[in-house]
């Protein structure tokens, strides 16, 4: 049976709608906005019939409006199809809804063929999402812009700097923990640089040999070694005319440094094996997660290596220190892949957005990238919402904290036996709140009815023992099951 939640002024529209769908309709009406975010709240639907003036359309309202009031309805209801209805006169403002997020829109008087073959096409087009392979795309234009539009007053710092240094030849040195985006800030000094129309050249150090290294950055000649059959040209002479990002510098070795040195101080280098200098054209952007400096001091890094690298410093903080950041960014990547995925998802639950402010996002923005990419591709809502989420992302800062450890366990048990008892917790909390009532707890928790029965199930859970008429037998029975 289908579950529609139709407001319109329209009583002809009422009666089509039980018309077209008959016997299989569960039919509940609103009559204003107020009514319909209410009812919306507080019931499953399948379908959401709205007119339009209930969204306050007019010419000229900004798409990130109406996302807004669509979003409002679908926070409780994240499956359900959102179908505007408009006059022949308000299609432009109905065109509007859809480009926010709606389904699509029907005009008055409604006709109940064509109502039953948009939902048809809606249906299906989801089955096909769900169904299709996702290819990500290697590339989007723009990506490296996100900086300029973080709001945290120290990423902002990052992007002046970054804006006054990209216009000059200046070597960059940039500073961070692993997962910050320090590659991004490298691309974006190239993009912002008069190079931009030149190579940008990217070297990850620290996967590269050291018996290797040397011959990668700096090409070789036929004969230079064993296996050499014919000159190669390095990194540095691919990247002439652009950039040459060395990402996790401080790995490099003692021979690879001294040349490197050399190119810093008098932008010149030889090929391995040969004796012909050649001149280094390449902007040099490196970057480390490692304090050289310290390595320098140590001994384990040439100190004039890391002064000829630090010439103009930039500390990228990382997520934890800018939780300004962390929507933005996280809209930022879902706007990113619903261009590249055949994916329409319009926003974020909630209660996702509570735990991300709430966790301390070690692996940084990396981390906060894949997380997004890996609901995106579990999500079958329009929204995205807890049940696509590792559990664990809930559990930072609430009931992890009162979950006993045992530092007896390897972590990989101690962290499957926390996550299961934070399940059952949570879940135990909230049939309690609801007594037992299912449809009302699987709302709470953002996931479908069929997922809480499969959670239920796997914590010995049974809605029975939360009805608030069993008493102290209840109890009992709990603590036998448990």
């Amino acid at each position: 049976m289908k579950r529609f939640l139709l407001a319109t002024p329209e009583s002809d529209a009422v009666r089509t709608v039980r018309e077209a769908f008959g016997g299989e309709l569960s039919l509940s009406l609103a009559h204003d906005w107020p009514s319909l975010r209410e009812k919306a709240a507080h019931s499953v639907f399948d379908v959401i019939l709205a007119d339009l003036g209930l969204f306050g359309a007019v010419p000229g309202k900004l798409t990130s409006e109406y996302r807004e009031l669509l979003r409002t309805l679908w926070t409780r209801n994240p499956q359900a199809e959102i179908i505007v209805l408009a006059r022949t006169d308000q299609v432009r403002e109905a065109v509007g809804l859809v480009k926010a997020g709606a389904g699509n829109y029907l005009t008055y008087p409604l006709n109940k063929d064509e109502l039953v073959y948009v939902l048809e096409s809606l249906s299906l087009s989801r089955k096909v999402e769900s169904e299709l392979s996702y290819f990500r795309d290697q590339f989007v234009v723009g990506d490296t812009r996100r900086v300029a539009r973080m709001e945290s007053p120290v990423m902002q710092a990052v992007y002046e700097k970054v804006k006054l240094v990209a216009p000059t030849g200046t070597t960059v040195l940039l500073m961070g923990e692993t997962g910050t985006g320090k590659g991004v800030i490298a691309r974006l000094i190239h993009s912002l640089s008069e190079r931009r129309e030149g190579p940008f050249i990217s070297v990850h150090c620290g996967a590269i040999p050291d018996t290797l290294i040397e011959s990668e950055l700096f090409g070789h000649e036929k004969g230079a070694f064993t296996g050499a059959s014919r000159r190669r040209l390095g990194k540095f002479e691919l990247a002439a005319g652009g950039t040459i990002f060395l990402d996790e510098i401080g790995t490099i070795g003692a021979a690879v440094q001294i040349k490197m040195l050399q190119v810093l101080q008098e932008r010149t280098f030889t090929r391995l094996g040969g004796e012909t200098e050649v001149k280094a054209e390449a902007r040099v952007v490196a970057a480390t997660n490692i304090d050289i400096k310290a390595l320098a001091e140590g001994g384990e890094f040439r100190k004039d290596l890391y002064y000829r690298l630090n010439v103009f410093p930039i500390e990228i903080p990382p997520l934890r220190e800018r939780e300004e950041d962390i929507v933005p960014l996280a809209e930022h990547f879902l706007e990113r892949l619903s261009r590249t995925y055949l994916k329409d998802v319009q926003g974020y639950h909630p209660m996702v957005i509570e735990a991300f402010n709430r966790y301390d996002w070690p692996g940084n923005v990396r981390e906060l990238e894949n997380l997004v990419e890996r609901a995106f591709i579990l999500e079958t809502s329009h929204i995205l919402t807890p049940a696509s989420f590792p559990a664990e992302l809930f559990e930072r800062g609430q009931v992890a904290a009162a979950i006993p450890l045992d530092t007896s366990l390897p972590l990989s048990e101690a962290r499957r036996l926390a996550v299961n008892n934070l399940e059952r917790a949570y879940l135990t909390e909230l049939l309690q709140k609801n007594q037992g009532g299912v449809s009302r707890t699987a709302r709470a928790a953002g996931v479908t009815e069929r997922q809480l029965h499969n959670l239920m199930q796997k914590h010995s859970l049974h809605k029975e023992d939360f009805k608030p008429e069993s008493g102290n037998e209840i109890s009992a029975r709990q603590r036998s099951r448990s």
